[in-house]
Order: C-alpha cells, then sequence, then structure tokens
C-alpha cells in the first residue's frame, strides 16, 4: 500500500503545508481503492495534487478538532457543485457525533442548522461509521484504539487484507498511550504525532514529543518512524534531532507529497 502525505501541519494549517490529511492506497478488485485518513484546513485543494477527490473511497476522521475535519465542508461544497457532481455518497468512520459536528461547522442558518442553501443537509452526504475496534474497508483490515487525548480520539492501524500485506499505524492525536503501543506493535510504519517539544512541563494527555513518539515507536518495535503534526511554531528539524535518539531504525519527517511504499518484510 501507499502512503501519500496531503498535510502534515498540527493544530493548523502551516505556511508549507495543510493541516493532517493522509491518503492511503492500495489495489482492490482490480483497481486502486482510496482511503483519505483526516481532512484539516487546506487538505481539500491540495489533494486535488494526488487523486481527483471524487475518486476517494472513504473518509476515516481520527477526531472531531478543527484541524483534523473541518475541510470536509470544502469535501461537501465539491460534491455538490463541481462540475462532476453529485459525487457518491461515500462511508466516513469517525467518532459518534461526527455528523451533527460536520454539519453545525458548514451550515449558517439559526433555524435549521442542518439544512443548506438548497435544501441538503452535509450530513446527507455521507454514509456515517461510529469506530468499532476492527473493521474492513476496501482491502484493509482497521483496528482502533481510543488515545490520550480531551476529546474522543483513536489511534488507526491498518493492514492490507492481503498476503504479505504491509502495516502502518497512525496516532491521530495523542499523549503517551501503552495502548496505541500494543496497537502499532510490529508494524511496517508508525505515522505519529509530535506536536510538543521535549518539555518535563508538557501538559499530560495531549501531545508526544519528538522523544516520545520515536520512544513509542522503539517499544511497539516498528520498523519505522515518521514524524507529522508538527505545529507552525516548532522547527521540524529540532523535533526529529529529539526524535532519533530514541529510536533504533530510521526516522524520518512528514512533508506535503512525499510517499512511502509500505510493504512487509
Amino acid at each position: 500500500m501507499k502512503l501519500t502525505i496531503v498535510g502534515c501541519s498540527g493544530s493548523l494549517s502551516g505556511p508549507n503545508s495543510p493541516a493532517s490529511s493522509y491518503l492511503l492506497q492500495a489495489p482492490y478488485q482490480d483497481r486502486v481503492f482510496s482511503l483519505l485518513m483526516d481532512c484539516g484546513p487546506g487538505a481539500m485543494g491540495a489533494l486535488y495534487r494526488y487523486i481527483d477527490p471524487h475518486e476517494v473511497d472513504a473518509i476515516a476522521l481520527s477526531h472531531l478538532h478543527a484541524d483534523h475535519c473541518l475541510d470536509l465542508c470544502g469535501y461537501y461544497v465539491a460534491a455538490r457543485y463541481s462540475p462532476n457532481a453529485p459525487w457518491p455518497r461515500r462511508p466516513v468512520y469517525a467518532p459518534a457525533s461526527a455528523a451533527a459536528r460536520l454539519a453545525r461547522a458548514y451550515e449558517v442558518t439559526s433555524t435549521n442548522s442542518e439544512v443548506g442553501e438548497s435544501g441538503a443537509s452535509l450530513a446527507e452526504q455521507f454514509d456515517w461509521h461510529t469506530w468499532q475496534p476492527i473493521q474492513h474497508i476496501g482491502p484493509f483490515v482497521v483496528h482502533t484504539v481510543r488515545v490520550a487525548h480531551p476529546v474522543e480520539a483513536y489511534g488507526i492501524r491498518v493492514e492490507e487484507d492481503t498476503p504479505g500485506g504491509g502495516t502502518m499505524v497512525y496516532s491521530g492525536d495523542t499523549g503517551p498511550s501503552e495502548d496505541l503501543v500494543h496497537l502499532a506493535n510490529g508494524v511496517d510504519l508508525l505515522l505519529v504525532e509530535s506536536a510538543f517539544l521535549d518539555d518535563p512541563e508538557n501538559p499530560p494527555g495531549m501531545h508526544l514529543s519528538g522523544a516520545q513518539a520515536a520512544a513509542l515507536g522503539q517499544s511497539a518495535r516498528v520498523r519505522t518512524v515518521v514524524i507529522t503534526h508538527i505545529p507552525p511554531w516548532h522547527e521540524p528539524e529540532r523535533v526529529l534531532a529529539e526524535a532519533k535518539p530514541h529510536f533504533d531504525g530510521p526516522v524520518s519527517l512528514a512533508t506535503p507529497g512525499a510517499v512511502w511504499e509500505i510493504t512487509s518484510v
């Protein structure tokens, strides 16, 4: 399977990247299946560089903070009003309140927060699925666990359901989490957030530093660590430098357009 970084800026879009959004693709039924993981501000415009968003097969939201989901409003606009509209009603895997959250974010009328200009609801554009511990999404077997964050948030493990298929975990937003260590056990690639610099005064249960992210990968015995979700006020190279001493394998920074081919050894 192929991972493409659509956006990797943490907490908000940055000067060089949209906020969190990642495209995961694999062969499926004689074609390529495309799973979009998170869709933060700026992601929809950037997604056109890699795929016609009309061709996205499914969407996964790790949690409902604005920097991970709000460009689904832009997706809705394109799905209804772009030249190849209307788009198919795609499945969205997310926390239980996602439909109401995104409808409120898009609609501006005070009388009915779920009905748009033409009488259609953003919530009706998608086929909503609440996260379960395991689900099958196209060619992928997807496992989720709750992680340490102030809102309902999930780490997502994706396994390509084919002999020799690759495995990856996307941390979403999280503080240190033993459940996430177990979820990531032995995966080929760990895409892990690092919103903090290493500081003992960092608030607990919110984010990871680069050192903590790399140490999580070491504990989980993953093959490769990719650092993401660095906010614009931190220097990515400093986060990377803090991470490298804590992981024995390759550690990289996520950058827009970067691609990893994920295969099992």
